[in-house]
């Protein structure tokens, strides 16, 4: 089961990866993670079909944060390189996307990335507001 969705900040994807570290019963396969200039992709790919209720509960929560998301085509060729095992570094290269997290979900690498760009940039742009 995959789930595809647009969040308008850091703050909210750091919401999502909290729920899927509290809820071990959905069996994360991986996460992508994915900032655009004016938001965050972020796909969710279970390895069994959740549970109707388990299902139901997902979908409200990343419809309360986000809007379901059907990517542009170069974003799209991106997420199945991803999937398809090409490392996040030759996707960012060829297909020029900011993948700042695949895999597990690490709440670090968001937070790295964030102090990254606001370190190079010297503000916080609304996108990249944390909680």
């Amino acid at each position: 089961m995959e789930y595809l969705y647009y969040l308008e900040n850091a703050s909210l994807i750091l919401q999502l990866i909290e729920y899927l570290h509290d809820r071990p019963q959905l069996k994360v396969s991986y996460v992508t993670v994915i900032n655009t200039i004016d938001g965050w992709v972020m796909r969710v790919r279970l390895k069994h079909q959740p549970s109707p209720q388990e299902d139901s509960n997902f979908r409200s929560i990343l419809s309360e944060l986000g809007i379901l998301y059907s990517p542009p085509k170069q974003l799209q060729l991106a997420l199945w390189s991803l999937a398809g095992g090409k490392s996040p570094v030759e996707v960012m290269r060829r297909y020029q996307v900011a993948v700042v997290s695949h895999g597990q979900p690490k709440i670090e690498e968001i937070e790295a990335f964030r102090q990254q760009f606001i370190k190079g940039f010297a503000y916080c742009p609304q996108t990249l507001a944390g909680s």
